[in-house]
């Protein structure tokens, strides 16, 4: 059965992913109940477009070119390989490619694509060893700009909580590759050029961001900077930006964010998070207040370079489960051995 690739997230410390071509990673269950197999949920494809038959792509993932206003449908089969009935959520996920691998999105993340993404039933009860069906509706909307976009429709099966607030998830997804033809504008897209630090006539600091519309759409910005002192342990914000804010494509403007609080000059690292509809773009850059009124020179800003998934939580994640799984493993022998003495 072609998979996407699985997860397990340790809900309540941490969402962690971890991604592969396998089957799903196992759910762990209480010690007390008959666990779940390591496969115990799958999905798959029903459908497959006649003009892409021959594309292997398309057996496994849902692979389409559509013009907006175009609403497609494509049938989706969940199994299920345990003794077990489950009960299944369906869902749609954010996903993009970063480093040469196809990586979703952490728990349920979304992005423009998802918005369109509609699943028949968004929970399916699947008895012990059988299958069930789902309508998976694709709608492009007719203002829908160029270009391909990425996401994952989810099987998500949750576990029963493990005590001190710990529950496991395993999911399977099939991944989505679609692609918007047209003639439409191109999507919204802008760049955080360069970041500028200031003392005012008042003595507050100010931090000034240049921002550059690349895209074809108009943009209403909204979004608020955060700082952490580079030689030490202080962080200071979220601070919005001034409101108000409107680029038309290929125009620029100044971004302007007033620190409220009482900072030193710094060193700085910032963090410039703007947003316009869904659109959403990080930039950092490190800078220092003057010690009087005035302006330092500007300093460029690099996108964040953080994936969508957070990998040293991840790791951290993945090492608690697995710590997890070693104590139930200790655990079960003892209270087989009490239950023995009991008896």
């Amino acid at each position: 059965m072609p998979r996407f690739f699985s997860l397990a997230v340790l809900l309540a410390t941490a969402l962690a992913v971890a991604t592969s071509t396998a089957s799903a990673t196992s759910l762990v269950s209480d010690p007390v109940q008959r666990p779940n197999p390591p496969d115990a949920v799958g999905i798959r494809l029903v459908d497959v477009p006649a003009d892409l038959i021959k594309d292997p792509r398309a057996r496994q993932y849902i692979v389409d070119s559509l013009k907006p206003g175009v609403t497609v449908k494509r049938r989706i089969e969940v199994s299920n390989k345990s003794a077990d009935a489950l009960h299944v959520a369906v869902y749609p996920g954010a996903a993009d490619i970063r480093r040469g691998s196809f990586v979703g999105a952490a728990g349920n993340t979304g992005n423009e694509l998802t918005t369109w993404i509609k699943p028949g039933q968004l929970i399916l009860d699947v008895p012990a060893h059988s299958r069930a069906r789902d309508t998976v509706t694709i709608a492009i909307p007719k203002d829908a700009a160029p270009g391909e976009r990425y996401g994952v429709v989810w099987a998500q099966v949750s576990g029963r909580d493990l005590g001190s607030g710990i529950t496991l998830v395993s999911r399977t997804g099939i991944r989505l590759y679609l692609s918007v033809g047209g003639n439409n504008p191109p999507r919204a897209r802008f760049t955080v050029d360069d970041m500028t630090a200031e003392r005012d006539g008042k003595g507050r600091a100010v931090v000034h961001a240049k921002v550059h519309n690349t895209g074809g759409r108009a943009l209403d910005l909204t979004g608020a900077l955060k700082m952490s002192q580079v030689s030490g342990s202080i962080s200071a914000g979220p601070y919005p930006i001034d409101s108000g804010k409107s680029l038309a494509p290929g125009q620029s403007t100044s971004v302007n964010v007033i620190v409220t609080d009482q900072v030193t000059d710094g060193p700085w690292d910032v963090s410039l998070t703007l947003k316009s509809g869904l659109l959403e773009v990080t930039h950092e850059a490190r800078i220092t207040f003057p010690k009087g009124p005035g302006m330092a020179a500007a300093v460029l800003s690099h996108p964040d370079r953080q994936s969508p998934l957070n990998w040293r939580i991840i790791s951290a994640s993945m090492a608690l489960v697995l710590m997890l799984i070693a104590t139930l493993a200790i655990i079960r022998p003892y209270r087989r051995s009490a239950r023995d003495d009991d008896s």
